[in-house]
This record gives structure tokens, sequence and C-alpha cells, in this order.
């Protein structure tokens, strides 16, 4: 709630949060999960603010979508095609993230097991790829959301906390992406990051998402465009 609360105020349009934590390791925190559900569907009623959650496995897509506005497909899934092809019969919205190791042919082609299904609500999430470069934790693909938008009428948004792995980081990424066309950003925020369970080394706390938007809203003004 404290988290909701914060980047409402900041203007943030969605929050996302995570019940189902797929990780490279079984041992690491794997999420709340159906407890996690609940919690995220008591702070949509709350705050009023919409959710995005992911969702893992094809026979749990009804179930997530009782709590969520929009399902997540997670960049480890993004080839799942039974879960694609449920998600695409639900007709619920989806943001479908970037494989890690994927190009930009097989994300788009990914995003066409949901759109043949007749769900025409996707959104596309470049959240960086794998590449020899281990100075941040993936590498930022930017000049994917100007290839997205010459190749595809469907909207990307932007994940600079992923690809940073850093707080410090993620605006200059973010105001990149907002500069090279992306339709939103996604942004991790926790009220005290020390304490995250998940990601807390590149989640910006309350203060620092507030300042961050006051620059992308400056930002957005030199380019032409309003957030």
């Amino acid at each position: 709630m404290e988290a909701a609360e914060a980047v409402k105020d900041a203007g943030a349009r969605v929050l996302r949060g995570g019940a189902f934590k797929p990780r490279t390791s079984p041992f690491s925190f794997q999420g709340l999960q159906e407890v996690g559900l609940a919690l995220l569907a008591h702070t949509r009623e709350k705050t009023g603010i919409p959710i995005v959650t992911e969702v893992v496995d094809p026979h749990e897509v009804g179930v997530v979508a009782k709590c969520a506005d929009i399902l997540q497909v997670g960049s480890r899934n993004m080839q799942n095609f039974s879960l694609l092809t449920s998600i695409g019969k639900s007709k619920w919205p989806v943001v479908l993230k970037r494989g890690f190791s994927c190009t930009v042919t097989e994300w788009l082609t990914a995003a066409d097991y949901i759109l043949n299904e007749g769900n025409a609500d996707v959104i596309l999430c470049e959240r960086g790829i794998r590449t020899f470069e281990d100075s941040t934790r993936f590498s930022l693909d930017i000049a994917a959301i100007p290839v997205i938008k010459k190749a595809s009428h469907l909207p990307v948004i932007v994940d600079p906390s992923h690809a940073a792995g850093h707080h410090d980081l993620v605006p200059a990424l973010a105001k990149a992406a907002l500069a090279a066309g992306a339709d939103g950003l996604l942004i991790e925020v926790h009220p005290n990051p020390a304490e995250a369970l998940v990601d807390g080394l590149q989640s910006l706390n309350p203060s620092e998402f507030r300042r961050l938007m006051g620059e992308l809203r400056l930002m957005a003004r030199a380019v032409g465009r309003e957030i």
C-alpha cells in the first residue's frame, strides 16, 4: 500500500507487482503467489490504481486475471507458446516482455501468438538483452524502440530498472527511452530498497521516483510529448 500510494501520488498510472516470481535459482524468493494476488487486489480496491502482474502457468490465466487489469508475460516465458495462446484466448490486456536472448523478430512473432487468438491488447516491453557487457545487468536496446515503431502498430514500453541493475543508472536509461519514443516506462520503486526481498539494488525510493517523474515531464515537453 505504501508503494502504491507513493507512485500514484508521483504520477504513475499503473502498479506492477509480482505475486509469482520465476527466478534463476529455485532457492530464491518465488513471490507470495496466491497471497500476493490477494494483496494486489486489495491495493487496487483501496487506491483505484490498475494492477499489472505476471502469470507463469497457462492454467492460471483466469485466476490471475481476476486480480489484475493487465497480465504480464516475463522474459523467461516470452516463447512459452502455450501460455501466450491461453492469454490470447482470454482477451485480457497483456505486457509481453522481450526475452533477454531474443531478437526483435522473435519478440514480434511471440506477440503474434496472442494476436492470432483475437487479443489485440498487447503491450511490448523492452527490458534489456544479454550481451558481452557486464557493467550493467543487461544491455538496454534503445534501438528496438524505433524498430518496433517502424515494424509494428503495438505500443512499446521500457523497463530501465532490469536493464540497469542499479538504481543510480535508472534515471538516465528512462530518459533515453522517453527520447527514443517509448510509450511508457516500468520503473521499480520500494519504500525501503535495502529491505526489498527482490531487486532492491535496482529500485528507486519514493523521493527518487518523484524527482525522476518531474525530470521526465520537463524532458517530454522538450521533445513535444506529455506524460
